[in-house]
This record gives structure tokens, C-alpha cells and sequence, in this order.
């Protein structure tokens, strides 16, 4: 597919957008930006976000990706509550590394997690791209739990994720999304070094 076709369908695509995906991306992008930040509105925005894009994924048969957006839900929360109770003189907004053991769960969580999603999306539903649909829905599970526990390797998480979901979502269809996880995948790369340098802040002797 050449570049005018590429650019033809992303603008047949934005035509066809309806209202509930121009509010699913605009409040994704919302959260993210402020998950850049490190501010606790990431997860009422991030909320809203994942709670449409249950419903568009499922619509257009991405169907782990669907799952995906149920556990961002689910960890939008729990990450929330980890956030707003603390003990009085811990900083809420502290950042850390991965820890030997954090690495070990980010691991196990992205291997028997595509090997779950796939052994399920390729005999049990019509997915074209079982694979990798369960690759980028495993990746990201891992990067969100991280980002609930405020890990800089969130980020490095969350774009492999987005660096294989791009080119799926063209394949599938949806350029618009595929924007915004190009988008997303930006603003990572930011939040990445940002993290970092708040991280030296915080250990600055």
C-alpha cells in the first residue's frame, strides 16, 4: 500500500468516525499527557477512555484489545486507589525502578499472557491476528500494572505495545486509533526521560 492509499483511507476513516471514538481519543490522549506529568487525574480521564474503547474494539473484532481496555479499567482504579491511600508522610507521586522481582511479574505477565490471549483468540473466536492482538494486549497489561506502581519501565512497556499496535490498527482498519497510539507513542518516549529526571530529583543528595 502506497502513501496516497495510506492517506486516502485515514481520511475515509476520519469521515466515518463517529462521536463516541472522537471522545475515546480525545480523553486518551487526555490521560496520557497527564500520566507524562505524573498527576493523578490520569485515571479518571484514562477511565472514561477505556470504558469506550471497550466497545469500539469489540465493534471492529479486535477482541483482546477490547479485553485490554477492561483491564485498563480495572487497573485505572487500582492504581487510583494505590495513589490516594498512603501513609501521611510517603510522597504520592514517588517514582522507583524495577526491582529484580518487579522484572520477574513484568516477564511472566507478558509470556503466559500472549500465550493465554493467543491459545484463546485463535481457536475460539474469528481473530485474523491472534497473535498479535495477544503480543500487544500482554505488553501493555504488563506496562500498566507498572505504571499503578509508578516504575519508570512502564513506558518501555507501553511502546512496545504501541510500536506493534500502529501497524495492526492500519492493517485492521482504524488509521484514526492507529494516530492515536502514534501519538501515545510519542508522549511515552517524553515520559520516559521525564520519569527519569524526576527520579534523580527525588534521590538528589
Amino acid at each position: 500500500m502506497d502513501v496516497s492509499a495510506i492517506a486516502e483511507q485515514f481520511y475515509t476513516q476520519l469521515q466515518a468516525t463517529k462521536p463516541v471514538e472522537f471522545v475515546a481519543v480525545l480523553f486518551g490522549m487526555i490521560s496520557v499527557i497527564l500520566a507524562n506529568r505524573n498527576n493523578v487525574l490520569l485515571y479518571p480521564t484514562g477511565i472514561i477512555s477505556t470504558v469506550l474503547y471497550m466497545w469500539i474494539m469489540a465493534k471492529v473484532g479486535l477482541y483482546a484489545e477490547s479485553l485490554l481496555n477492561l483491564y485498563y479499567f480495572i487497573m485505572s482504579i487500582y492504581g487510583w486507589a494505590i495513589w490516594s491511600i498512603r501513609k501521611e508522610n510517603e510522597n504520592p507521586a514517588s517514582i522507583s525502578h524495577n526491582t529484580f522481582k518487579d522484572w520477574m511479574i513484568t516477564v511472566t505477565i507478558c509470556i503466559i499472557g500472549a500465550g493465554v490471549l493467543y491459545f484463546v483468540l485463535s481457536r475460539y473466536t474469528d481473530s485474523t491476528v491472534p497473535m498479535l492482538d495477544a503480543i500487544v494486549s500482554a505488553t501493555a497489561w504488563a506496562g500498566m500494572w507498572l505504571l499503578a506502581k509508578h516504575k519508570i519501565e512502564n513506558w518501555l512497556l507501553l511502546n512496545i505495545s504501541n510500536a506493534i499496535a500502529i501497524p495492526l490498527y492500519i492493517y485492521k482498519g482504524i488509521p484514526f486509533t492507529a494516530f492515536l497510539t502514534l501519538f501515545l507513542f510519542i508522549v511515552a518516549i517524553f515520559g520516559y526521560f521525564r520519569w527519569k529526571k524526576q527520579y534523580r530529583m527525588q534521590h538528589a543528595s
